[in-house]
């Protein structure tokens, strides 16, 4: 079971991915997130294999390395609705183990989250 944060500073958006992501069989969300310090203290205490945390968030690239350095198992995805070379590069350069574009359909999102957890997120990012 891979289990997953979903960091989503708008509700009605973490409402739907997670309706989403229970519906498979692999998948669980441990736990839920509005903003950038609730998700570094909930993965300290939870400890996903996987975060998922919006861009748009305030400081969430400082979300992205601190989940990074304080939980070293869990890969973080970043998703966003801007799918441009400079947020993608912004995700990499945070630390994400992958970049998945909101706009995408919810096959990617699986796809990458099945992929980052399985290999850690070690050296590999997913755009």
């Amino acid at each position: 079971m891979i289990r997953i944060l979903i960091v989503e500073s708008q509700p009605a958006v973490r409402k739907g991915l997670h309706m989403r992501l229970v519906a498979e069989a692999d998948l669980s969300v441990v736990g839920e997130a509005s903003d950038g310090q609730a998700a570094v203290d909930l993965t300290a205490v939870l400890h996903p294999d996987v975060v998922l945390v919006d861009v748009e968030m305030p400081r969430s690239d400082a979300t992205a390395n601190a989940l990074c350095l304080i939980c070293q198992q869990a890969s973080v995805i970043i998703l966003s609705m801007h799918d441009d070379a400079f947020t993608r590069a912004r995700a990499k350069e945070a630390g994400a183990a992958a970049f998945v574009a909101k706009s995408m359909p919810a096959e990617a999102l699986l796809e990458a989250i099945r992929q980052v957890a399985h290999t850690h997120g070690e050296g590999v990012f997913l755009q």
